[in-house]
């Protein structure tokens, strides 16, 4: 269309002559004006074309949105390998692979000569030697399952943070500060995995002068769950945060006291959950299945067998008992004083169901505690305790992620 209208122009405006095709005087002045038009036309339309692909390459609302729901869905697959990691624990089946291979182990055996392999190797340590000696390849084959099916659940974490991170980045999805957390939650999945074959290390290793069950190292235990929750809080932290609308509201002494609260309570219930772990590690829960007391007694004749005294809150079950008893109910009663506290206050609707749904799971975890102690800890109740203090971390955080967005 430019050339047809070049040419018509130039048709127009000019006249034949011997000396050649030239412009008369008229027309000049209106090829100048309308070419300089058209070179304006196209300078603003690149204009427009470029700064149209700049906003479409930087992050904005929608891809926020993609990010935080990627980012949600990864905290849901940490629950599960967390539950995974709780019911493997529980079944007793968490030292039947003696090997980690990264890719490998991703195959379990097929022919009855590879199972029977499989079994000969883990006949080879303590805990088949000490517990497991009459166990069956049958039953062999069911807590490798287990064991098999956490460790691949681990694998599909590890990719579902990994290659969308390497999608988005590409595409420009992340801000600088984005780039910096997801790079950071792709490292501590990378280093998840490590751990969890460091803490099953710990159980495999012969141990001459002790006569005890073989288990894993609560230490390590402890460390592995940590993380896991460390991760699962600052994915759904962050994945929150993306999705939620901002709250307007001003920030008033009363709100800073009541995000205060939150964060302190926030903390106790990471820290409760925390010390289930110790629990698991000690099988803590079988010690004494009794409640309010531990016995006959408030305070047990063995809260403080071992010495030095500090050694005790890690490895006497008995302490390690008492000390998840007390925080529980301290966490309890910190959401009830932050529900009280939050009543005598105007917040967004969004902020008050929060606190409400907190309250309501803070109760009903302790209800799922106390029964799974005094039913001497049947698995299918450990495992729904230990997801409900899942359920109640969540929550915390969604609470504390409402507090947060109200406007400074």
């Amino acid at each position: 269309m430019l050339l047809s209208s070049l040419r018509s122009l130039v048709v127009s405006g000019c006249r034949t002559s011997g000396k050649g095709l030239q412009f008369s005087n008229i027309q000049r002045p209106a090829l100048r004006q309308w070419v300089a038009r058209r070179g304006q036309t196209t300078v603003v339309a690149e204009a427009g074309s470029t700064s149209s692909s700049a906003a479409a390459s930087v992050p904005n609302a929608a891809t926020n949105r993609i990010v935080g729901r990627w980012l949600l869905g990864c905290s849901g697959l940490v629950v599960g390998a967390v539950v995974l990691g709780g019911v493997t624990r529980l079944t007793e089946s968490g030292l039947s692979m003696v090997d980690w291979h990264l890719v490998k182990e991703m195959k379990p055996p097929q022919t009855q000569a590879e199972w029977e392999a499989e079994f000969q190797k883990y006949q080879q340590f303590p805990e088949f030697k000490i517990m497991n000696h009459s166990m069956t390849l049958t039953e062999f084959k069911f807590i490798f399952y287990m064991e098999w099916g956490h460790r691949m659940w681990g694998r599909l974490v590890g990719l579902a943070y990994i290659l969308p991170t390497v999608y988005f980045w590409r595409k420009g999805y992340f801000t600088r500060p984005m780039k910096g957390c997801v790079l950071g939650l792709c490292g501590f999945v990378c280093f998840q995995g490590l751990l969890g074959w460091y803490m099953v290390k710990s159980g495999l290793e012969e141990k001459p002068d002790s006569y005890d069950v073989p288990r894993v190292s609560q230490y390590r235990l402890a460390a592995h769950l940590g993380s896991a929750l460390a991760l699962y809080c600052a994915s759904l932290w962050t994945g929150l945060s993306l999705l939620l609308p901002a709250n307007k509201l001003p920030n008033t002494h009363q709100l800073m006291r009541l995000r205060r609260l939150a964060q302190g309570t926030g903390g106790l219930v990471f820290l409760t959950a925390l010390s289930g772990a110790f629990v698991a590690g000690l099988d803590a829960g079988l010690v004494y299945n009794s409640f309010p007391k531990m016995g006959e007694r408030w305070l047990p004749d063995d809260l403080l067998a071992f010495s030095p005294t500090l050694k005790n809150f890690f490895e006497n079950p008995t302490t390690v008992q008492f000390d998840h008893r007390i925080l529980g109910i301290s966490t309890v009663s910190a959401i009830t004083g932050l529900y009280l506290f939050s009543r005598r206050m105007r917040l967004p609707r969004r902020a008050k169901i929060a606190i409400g749904c907190l309250t309501a799971m803070a109760y009903a975890q302790v209800g799922l505690g106390i029964s799974t102690l005094l039913l001497y800890v049947p698995t299918p109740l450990a495992a729904t305790h230990q997801s409900g203090s899942l359920a109640l971390l969540s929550l915390a955080i969604w609470v504390l992620t409402e507090l947060r967005r109200v406007a400074k």
